[in-house]
């Protein structure tokens, strides 16, 4: 049974309640994240290491 009376919440307060519980959405996937990469340091171990770029001849002899 709808109400015949006026609407008591604004568009601007259900556009800020919106966003409210978009970032406190998002705030928790954050968290959820952080908690499993806690859970599985060893996970960082097992990326390669960075490679070094490749230098010219020249620039990796000693200099004389």
């Amino acid at each position: 049974m709808a109400s015949s009376g006026k609407k008591k919440t604004t568009m601007a307060k259900l556009n800020r309640e919106r966003r409210l519980r978009e970032r406190r959405a998002e705030k928790e996937i954050r968290k959820q994240a952080r908690r499993e990469a806690a859970q599985s340091p060893a996970a960082e171990d097992e990326r390669p290491a960075p490679e070094a770029p490749d230098l010219p001849s020249d620039l990796t002899a000693p200099p004389s």
